[in-house]
């Protein structure tokens, strides 16, 4: 299995995603192609132990910047680190994609190059969100401010598929985010998406899912617009930062007793932080394109990037990209009879 990453995506880049993807080569059954400034990217190769490890470098002279106009940029810029690595699946010379850089231009390229999935009207970012008993698949968390009832629906059918054949859940329970469990609570969107989830064959529809419910692990699968999704993830990111901060400052202030009492707890904060740590689940597919495209947070360290190319590498190896054109495949036949 060969990953491109987009080496110049990032705050961090390209230190911090070089190093992570040296770590996820030594981990992970997978080969690691490199894609940016080939000069810098030997000289951060150059300050850690790889020599024995499968990792190449193609490449790119260009870089899309945060505050560029992604479809623009990816169109105008051919050379560009995402724009050739996306390529370089398109080919056949890689098997998934996976870049921390611009997630406008990530979407982009991959509609772009890849193109969507025959009978996908727009594709979703998925993100795992982490709850007591694992985790809960929320989507879409960026790709489309904007979604109508008929894209949420084929959100959830995406979404279902990916917690099925990644996660081992044999029968996803898929919630829509929503003010309220009652079925008639909503905005327009989600009024006319309700009836349209019910009636999906292909997901187990257990109805609206409150924004509590997404922590608790009520539901295996929420589905929202990105516009919600976005604000939904980067609050449970600061919240959990937060937390972590003002327990650290307590003890910091506390008397010896405390601290000694906390040195005693410390393997179970560790723990808890840990669980609360966004770099242990790193990157989120982009699911509802022709190939594997995992985005990983602008600020990524190593850890994210190692932790998001696990991902990628699950995502290959669970076939759920054959297992979502399969599906809609399926529906269209449906639809059409």
């Amino acid at each position: 299995m060969r990953i491109a990453v987009d080496a110049m995506g990032g705050d961090f880049a390209p230190k911090e995603i070089v190093q992570g993807a040296v770590e996820a080569a030594k981990k992970f059954d997978c080969e690691i192609v490199l894609i940016g400034d080939e000069q810098q990217i030997h000289a951060e190769l150059g300050s850690v132990d790889a020599e024995a490890l499968r990792i190449s470098i193609v490449h790119a002279s260009e870089v899309i910047g945060m505050d560029e106009h992604p479809a623009e940029a990816v169109r105008s810029k051919k050379d560009a680190s995402i724009v050739v690595a996306t390529r370089l699946v398109k080919e056949g010379s890689c098997d998934a994609v996976f870049s921390a850089g611009s997630t406008g231009a990530a979407v982009a390229a991959a509609q772009l190059i890849l193109h969507r999935i025959r009978g996908v009207g727009r594709p979703s970012i998925a993100t795992p969100m982490p709850t007591p008993d694992g985790v809960t698949l929320m989507l879409d968390s960026g790709a489309n401010v904007d979604s109508k009832p008929e894209h949420l629906v084929q959100s959830a059918v995406m979404g279902s598929l990916y917690a099925q054949y990644v996660f081992g859940i044999e029968h996803p329970r898929v919630g829509l985010l929503n003010i309220g469990e009652e079925e008639t609570k909503g905005n327009e969107q989600t009024k006319e998406t309700y009836p349209l989830l019910k009636a999906e064959p292909n997901i187990h529809f257990c109805g609206n899912a409150e924004g509590r419910d997404v922590p608790k692990g009520n539901f295996d699968v929420v589905i929202c617009d990105g516009f919600v999704g976005n604000v939904v993830l980067k609050f449970a990111e600061g919240l959990a930062k937060t937390i972590l901060g003002l327990i650290r400052e307590e003890i910091r202030g506390a008397g010896l007793m405390a601290r000694l009492g906390a040195l005693l707890l410390m393997p179970t904060l560790r723990r808890l932080g840990k669980r609360l740590d966004v770099r242990e689940y790193g990157g989120a597919p982009l699911l509802g394109v022709n190939g594997c495209c995992v985005i990983g947070h602008g600020s990524s360290d190593a850890k994210s990037v190692a932790s998001a190319i696990g991902v990628t590498v699950d995502y290959v190896n669970g076939k759920v990209l054959d297992q979502i054109r399969d599906a809609l495949a399926k529906e269209g036949e449906i639809s059409r009879a």
